[in-house]
């Protein structure tokens, strides 16, 4: 049986546990079938940061105007990007991530009407890049036929072996690395990750897992170097581990029954008068992970409140800053 390199590691365990914690206690705080303006909104920011990440200039709010039917200033080719990518993410709920031919028709439907080779694998020779970086050569097209076919044969033989979260990690780094197509590679991996993932629980429809990965571009593309410098996927699995975990922390931590106060008297609770904290003191008392969530829905509120002060006011952005009570 064709092997996949990787090993499951304490961290990775870990990570899955917390994962698979916090996604059971997300229905009933965030009731997604209920609200699908929230779903649409979690769907166009996942379709805006994936083609971000491939150099797509339009903003959030041309892809959701795009995506409306409304015109927009832009270039056609990305205007297009967008029509084909929200046409790919609505087939999510139906798709079989296992079956190689849907990977095939799915890509055919994100780069309509954009590449000549659309819903084929490449003929061509192709490089990673991250920007103008080379990250590595993909294998000959001659070979890709073979690595797909074993790649998929892999994950249907393991899919009631190996924990979704890492099954999906595992095949989002290989495709990366087999890079199949002329272009959309991408953009192709990241959505079927999505896709296996949903098949686990449904929520991951819609996470907007893409932004998270926006949000740590070059570690992406550094985690996607790492394994192909170790020969297996292990940096690039516990890279994506930490980012579901973040993205599912956040969301979490904005849920409905989170509201601007309680948040408010969260944060206070945990400072002591007279004592000065650090951003990531208070995020370790707090048990929050993602800076992004802790400065936007704690810090930012109770500062412009006035209800804590910063140690350094003339640099807000000091590395050195500290928070007190006032």
């Amino acid at each position: 049986m064709y092997e996949l390199p990787f090993t499951l590691t304490n961290e990775m365990v870990l990570l899955t546990a917390s994962i698979s914690e916090k996604a059971g206690k997300l229905p009933a705080l965030h009731p997604f079938e209920a609200r699908p303006r929230l779903r649409r909104d979690n769907r166009i920011r996942s379709i805006h940061s994936s083609l971000s990440i491939e150099a797509n200039s339009l903003t959030l709010s041309q892809v959701r105007s795009v995506i409306d039917g409304h015109a927009v200033m832009g270039q056609e080719k990305e205007i297009r990007e967008v029509q084909n990518a929200y046409r790919a993410y609505e087939e999510i709920s139906t798709l079989d991530p296992y079956e190689e031919k849907e990977l095939l028709r799915i890509h055919g439907l994100m780069t309509e009407e954009l590449v000549p080779e659309a819903g084929r694998y490449r003929s061509g020779g192709e490089g990673v890049f991250a920007g103008s970086r080379l990250i590595f050569m993909a294998p000959p097209p001659g070979l890709i036929p073979e690595l797909m076919g074993n790649l998929f044969a892999w994950i249907r033989e393991k899919k009631n072996e190996i924990h979704p979260l890492i099954l999906s990690s595992v095949f989002h780094y290989e495709f990366a690395f087999i890079h199949p197509f002329s272009d959309g590679n991408g953009r192709m991996a990241r959505l079927w990750q999505t896709v296996l993932l949903s098949k686990w629980n449904s929520l991951f429809r819609y996470i907007p897992l893409e932004s998270r990965i926006q949000d740590f571009q070059e570690g992406y593309y550094d985690a996607i170097a790492a394994s192909n410098g170790t020969g297996n996927s292990d940096v690039f699995i516990l890279f994506m581990l930490h980012r579901i975990d973040e993205i599912l922390e956040e969301i979490l931590q904005t849920s409905p029954g989170q509201d601007r106060e309680s948040r408010i008297s969260r944060l206070l609770a945990v400072m002591n008068p007279g004592e000065t904290y650090t951003a990531l003191e208070l995020m370790g008392l707090m048990g929050l992970k993602t800076r992004k969530t802790f400065r936007e829905n704690y810090l930012l509120p109770v500062l412009e409140k006035g209800l804590i002060i910063m140690t350094q006011p003339d640099k807000p952005r000091s590395r050195n800053q500290k928070y007190r009570l006032k």
